[in-house]
């Protein structure tokens, strides 16, 4: 499997180290730009409408010693307030920010098609440290003051997607208390540093 990872990044990355023998050993960074939309499940879909969501990431391997890739990615996450939860409440506007910052770990499985194009299965999970700020906003009838829920939470993402390297979908369930929701990101990955 790694030889044909190994393949893979050689070929596409053959620009930029050409002539290079392949081997049995790769360490790399790269660098991934990821957006999708985000959908709130749970109590969290109650009160917001799909939202939408990017992050950036940096990638790290080295396949003689890991068999997977590590990440730190950074992100923002913005869920507007759903009409119904308006019609219902004393609200006139409601959304929820996130800025989460998440390690984690990515599994590529061996190639299930290698014809034109190597599509590899890839699994991934990480921990989360989100920083949030929730906008509450009442009608002035209410009588109610508005104002801005801030904090941070902790939670985690667990996801499964299919990858062509340097391009990736991946859908992922994502979990904080109170705030769960699902995404589905396309992924665009570039060589920072390789090394064979």
């Amino acid at each position: 499997m790694y030889k044909k990872i190994l393949f893979l990044i050689v070929f596409s990355c053959a620009y930029i180290y050409p002539a290079q023998p392949q081997s049995d050993k790769a360490r790399g960074m790269f660098v991934s730009f990821n957006a999708g939309p985000r959908v709130p499940i749970g109590v969290f879909s109650d009160r917001s409408n799909m939202g939408i969501g990017f992050n950036l990431s940096l990638d790290y391997t080295d396949n003689e010693y890991l068999p997977f890739f590590l990440f730190g990615k950074v992100g923002y996450e913005q869920f507007p307030g759903s009409q119904d939860f308006y019609q219902s409440s004393d609200y006139t506007h409601y959304s929820t920010n996130f800025v989460p910052f998440t390690l984690g770990a990515r599994y590529y499985f061996a190639p299930i098609l290698e014809n034109f194009v190597i599509i590899m299965p890839c699994i991934e999970v990480g921990g989360n440290l989100a920083i949030y700020q929730t906008l509450h906003q009442y009608k002035l009838s209410s009588g109610i003051p508005s104002y801005n829920e801030d904090g941070t939470k902790f939670g985690y993402e667990v996801g499964v997607g299919v990858s062509m390297f340097l391009a990736e979908i991946m859908a992922s369930y994502h979990y904080y208390p109170e705030h769960q929701f699902l995404s589905v990101d396309m992924r665009l990955r570039l060589p920072l540093y390789i090394s064979l």
